[in-house]
């Protein structure tokens, strides 16, 4: 007897923790898994990318959710997931992350009487003007199983009063996949294309809504990532929401090597071979501790705080010169980066499903 999974994949994050699942569940034949795209990702072509570089398998239902407010996504993803999940009634809804596909999803599996299991579950920013954070809180009121990466994700479950028995240390699935493919990562040609050499470059990103849809903060950001580059190159792949925001303000972005968002293997070699890396994203600072490269957050908090304490991660926030004197150290090697994480091993996904058969195996 098989136990039924339905699996949501949304945004750019859960791609990259979904092809750890999905090939874990590949070993498994007594999981009978669903996949199922909300269309949430805001291009179809960097959508198709990640598919095919981490041989995720054609999703089984495509929901082609159009782009929008996150209110009406919200509303868009329900009402599309709401048949997908009354026609299946799998055993377990599996939602990866804090995105709206995660969100939405888990609360029609919720209203449906559908167990679901979060993965990535109780890390908490402690920012909710972060949309991703109450996403976070509200997925893990409904999950019946909270698979945490960390241990501040379980002290967090354990202080809202998540009973301890549904929360599960199992690691990470995001660290699962950048091992499974960091040997074919490294055969990108990105450098060479770029006139890139190796540790002699940063890498920037920026897609957070406090820090893009500010034209004045946004202008901050991009005059201190400019300074930093007369120093040393700063690459900046420019999410389409990022630029936008450039263009819209007629913000100068001289001195930076603007590119476009790049497919998975291509950025992973990008990261790995850069020298230091500054960012408002929660992924990358988990992938830059794994790969032992300096990582500068641009934010005022962190949901992840291990890659701090066991990482190569610094909060520096916002401020330009706060921001200018953390680069100078890093590029002078202030930052350490030989630690890792407990349990960022690459075996997350097979702890994940080790729980979920052996709570839904049939008794003899």
């Amino acid at each position: 007897m098989s136990v039924t999974l339905t699996c949501v994949v949304g945004a750019r994050p859960n791609f990259i923790k979904m092809a750890a699942l999905m090939q874990e569940i590949k070993q498994r034949p007594n999981v009978d898994a669903e996949l199922v795209h909300t269309g949430q990702h805001f291009s179809p072509e960097m959508s198709r990318s990640f598919f095919d570089e981490l041989e995720i398998p054609e999703p089984d239902q495509n929901l082609s959710v159009a782009s929008g407010t996150q209110t009406e996504q919200t509303a868009e993803i329900m009402k599309r997931m709401e048949g997908v999940l009354t026609a299946r009634r799998p055993d377990v809804l599996v939602v990866v992350g804090d995105v709206t596909s995660t969100l939405a999803s888990s609360l029609v599996a919720a209203k449906l009487g559908i167990k679901i299991a979060h993965v990535e579950a109780g890390l908490r920013s402690l920012d909710r003007s972060m949309p991703e954070e109450i996403n976070r809180i509200v997925t893990d009121a409904v999950s019946d199983y909270l698979f945490v990466t960390e241990q501040s994700g379980r002290d967090n479950l354990v202080r809202e009063g998540v009973p301890s028995d549904k929360i599960f240390f199992v690691g990470n699935v995001m660290i699962d996949t950048l091992l499974r493919f960091r040997e074919k990562a490294g055969r990108s040609k990105i450098l060479e294309d770029l006139g890139l050499r190796p540790k002699q470059y940063a890498v920037a990103t920026l897609h957070r809504p406090a820090n893009v849809d500010d034209p004045d903060r946004l202008g901050e950001l991009i005059g201190v990532l400019a300074s930093i580059a007369e120093r040393v190159p700063v690459v900046f792949p420019v999410h389409p929401r990022t630029r936008l925001r450039i263009e819209s303000a007629g913000l100068e972005t001289t001195g930076l090597l603007l590119i476009p968002p790049q497919g998975y293997l291509d950025f992973l070699h990008l990261v790995s071979e850069s020298r230091l890396v500054l960012t408002d994203s929660g992924g990358i600072q988990e992938e830059t501790t794994i790969l032992h490269v300096p990582c500068l957050t641009l934010r005022e908090n962190t949901e992840r705080p291990v890659t701090i304490t066991n990482g190569t991660n610094q909060l520096v926030g916002i401020q330009p010169d706060a921001i200018r004197a953390a680069a100078i150290a890093a590029l002078n090697g202030a930052i350490p980066t030989d630690r890792i994480p407990e349990l960022w091993d690459g075996k997350a996904a097979s702890r994940i499903l080790d729980v979920i058969e052996n709570e839904h195996r049939p008794l003899s």
